[in-house]
């Protein structure tokens, strides 16, 4: 679904490189996590995947970005709304409208969908977030997890194959995030989406993903499965990323002699001591 090769970009107003040689593929249906320093890229990989880079934002850029056979250089932004989601950080800064449903009736009316196929849309993708009874609220009343469920609910009336998320959490509360985690585990699982998602806290990560992306200094410097990467705790701890709890925990048990492995949630260090 996506296939990222020789990857490289400078910004204009920059002396060095943000991503230097990026390689990564990404399976159709595979939930992926990239995770790594502030400032190591991660963003900007990001905004490669719907073609904002090169299209929109300008720099030096190299290799190739593919989507589901698209390279990102030959096709316009307008192309991939339809393949590619993408939800920042603040989700203020995507929400215009007065309701929600004009918010959510707002990309697919611009691709002359029809009007019952739209309610049909806003319909379905409001049941995905939970929001059925907010349908004519104003978005300004709502809190930071319902905005960021609204705004996820708006690019899925686009009908995007893939969803590209980054730092969705970074300025909710704790109920909002889970309320956001909640949602991307039902996209996963039950409708099968493709999600890259760009978060700091592992604890979610270690649960939900199927890939683990580590970047350092504009590069891949790791990746696997979160089993594979959460145990590498001293390369982690070394970049100043926090690995989750439990996983820290059982690594020092496991060094210790004490298990055999590591586990991810709470559920699997039990087993280990059974």
């Amino acid at each position: 679904m996506i296939e990222i090769r020789d990857l490289h970009f400078k910004y204009h107003s920059q002396t060095d490189e943000v991503l230097k040689g990026v390689n990564l593929k990404i399976k159709k249906g595979e939930f992926v996590s990239i995770i790594g320093p502030s400032g190591c890229g991660k963003s900007t990989l990001c905004l490669t995947l719907n073609g904002i880079i090169p299209k929109t934002i300008s720099g030096q850029f190299s290799g190739d970005v593919i989507i589901d056979g698209m390279n990102t250089k030959d096709h316009e932004v307008s192309e991939f709304s339809k393949k590619v989601g993408m939800i920042l950080q603040n989700p203020e800064s995507q929400l215009f409208a007065m309701t929600v449903e004009e918010e959510l009736a707002f990309g697919p009316e611009n691709l002359a969908v029809p009007r019952e196929e739209i309610e049909d849309r806003i319909s379905w993708a409001l049941s995905i977030v939970n929001m059925e009874n907010k349908r004519d609220e104003f978005p300004g009343n709502l809190s930071g997890g319902q905005k960021q469920r609204i705004a996820i609910a708006a690019s899925l009336t686009m009908m995007p194959e893939i969803l590209v998320l980054d730092e969705p959490t970074s300025q909710l509360d704790p109920i909002g995030k889970r309320e956001v985690f909640s949602v991307l585990e039902q996209l996963h699982k039950e409708e099968k989406m493709t999600i890259v998602l760009v978060e700091h806290r592992t604890e979610p990560i270690a649960e939900l993903s199927d890939k683990v992306v580590v970047m350092d200094n504009g590069a891949i410097v790791l990746q696997g499965t979160p089993r594979v990467v959460f145990e590498k705790v001293p390369i982690l701890r070394e970049l100043g990323i926090m690995v989750p709890d439990i996983s820290y925990l059982t690594y020092l048990l496991k060094e210790g002699g004490y298990v055999k492995d590591i586990a991810l949630t709470v559920e699997e260090a039990r087993r280990l001591f059974i």
